[in-house]
């Protein structure tokens, strides 16, 4: 059995390619069903997600365009859309792939941990469509444990690595406990969202999110169970914010001074962190002068992003090694299934040999043989019948010259033979 996987991402294909061949929760169980009913199919597990479609497949040793034919018929697009975009790995490289991806190594955003837990997702679909079997399963168990390792090991998700984990981060270098704080967020963008997204994450204490369009405010607020308001109530709210991100479009500042000055003193000068990411600015320059506020630009912030950026190479580079070794302790249990099937077909021909010289021996003891011709018997005959095969075999290879198969019967039998001397 071979494991193939067969997929694009968003380094391999654009968004328009990655949709079109993209499986929702919808299909996705009539998709494995569909998938491990092609020819030489065994297993399958599939990975959809907006960066990346995968196809993970046991399959029959050559076995490789039925399971590319398969995703371009399911998706009802013509093969040679989508050849150009795939990538296909097979057995180690398939196996690397899968533990490069479970680790975040592969991502857009190096190491970020929301891939395993979709990767989890898909294994467990899997295996309630009852399309995940003993390989698959043993793998994606496998990638799980070295996910962890390398989390544990190294520092590959330590590092903030996008603006607004960066934001965050230095939130709660200066609020120890953000389950305590307010976080008022200013826009409704992908950056905001994302701020909200790790803020939510750290257990903050209450989100108020502020935009121009309140129903676009209320949507996002609603997700993260904050509330919304408008940006023409943004002064009422400001005293309520220990923390405040802002990220919009306006060409001209949303926030002044005075605005923040009056809102300190309802605060009792109690001190608001502050960062502005939006160009132009969101928060007037002057801001930074007041005591109790601690303002950051997107500049500042840049700093702190490209030295986690370095961290997290150094630790992805920790972390090729660790699934470089794992990888080869996979593939070793692989290759062991196959001496683990021939000694199971080795042992079931000796039991049946073992039974039938039995229960001849027991028609002879029953008809009046004495027990020790019966033992004789037994013994002799069960020895002969285990040997003749090995021992036909082994003569015809002398007679060959095939020396590298009598020297594997002598390391196999561990007996003492001595290549090209005679016994």
């Amino acid at each position: 059995m071979a494991i193939q996987v067969i997929g694009l991402n968003h380094r391999t294909a654009p968004v328009e390619i990655r949709e079109r061949i993209s499986f929702g929760p919808d299909i996705l169980v009539g998709a494995l069903r569909s998938l491990t009913a092609e020819p030489g199919v065994r297993e399958g597990v599939i990975l959809s997600t907006c960066n990346r479609t995968e196809l993970y497949c046991a399959v029959e040793p050559g076995v490789e365009s039925p399971v590319e034919d398969w995703l371009a018929r399911f998706h009802g697009v013509e093969g040679e859309r989508i050849t150009p975009y795939l990538y296909r790995h097979m057995d180690g490289a398939a196996v690397a792939h899968l533990l490069r991806v479970a680790c975040g190594l592969d991502s857009m955003v190096l190491g970020e941990p929301q891939i395993l837990g979709q990767v989890k997702t898909a294994f467990q679909a899997a295996c309630d469509s009852a399309t995940a079997g003993k390989l698959l399963g043993r793998l994606f168990q496998h990638s799980f444990s070295v996910a962890k390792q390398v989390r544990t090991d190294t520092a590959i998700g330590n590092s903030p690595v996008s603006v607004a984990f960066a934001a965050v981060s230095l939130a709660r270098q200066i609020f120890s406990d953000l389950g305590e704080q307010t976080a008022l967020l200013i826009g409704a963008g992908e950056t905001i969202e994302l701020a909200a997204r790790h803020l939510h994450q750290h257990r903050i204490g209450r989100i108020i999110v502020a935009n121009r369009t309140v129903e676009r405010a209320h949507e996002l607020a609603s997700q993260f169970g904050g509330f919304a308001i408008a940006l023409t109530e943004l002064a009422e709210h400001l005293a309520e914010a220990d923390i405040l991100i802002s990220s919009t479009a306006s060409p001209l500042p949303v926030l002044g001074k005075g605005t923040v000055e009056r809102a300190l003193k309802r605060r009792k000068h109690r001190p608001i962190f502050m960062v502005d990411i939006a160009v132009p600015r969101d928060i007037e320059p002057e801001v930074a002068e007041l005591n109790d506020v601690y303002l950051y630009t997107v500049d500042d912030l840049q700093g702190v992003v490209d030295e986690g950026m370095r961290s997290r190479r150094e630790a992805a580079e920790q972390a090729e090694e660790i699934i470089a070794f794992h990888s080869e302790e996979f593939l070793a249990w692989l290759r062991s299934l196959d001496a683990t099937s021939l000694i199971q077909d080795y042992r079931c021909r000796a039991e049946a040999l073992r039974d039938e010289v039995l229960a001849r021996a027991r028609h002879q003891l029953a008809s009046g043989k004495p027990p020790e011709e019966v033992l004789s018997f037994l013994a002799n005959t069960l020895t002969n019948k285990l040997l003749h095969a090995p021992s036909a075999r082994l003569r015809r290879a002398g007679r060959d010259g095939e020396g590298a198969l009598l020297d594997a019967a002598n390391e196999l039998f561990e007996l003492s033979r001595q290549t090209g001397s005679p016994t």
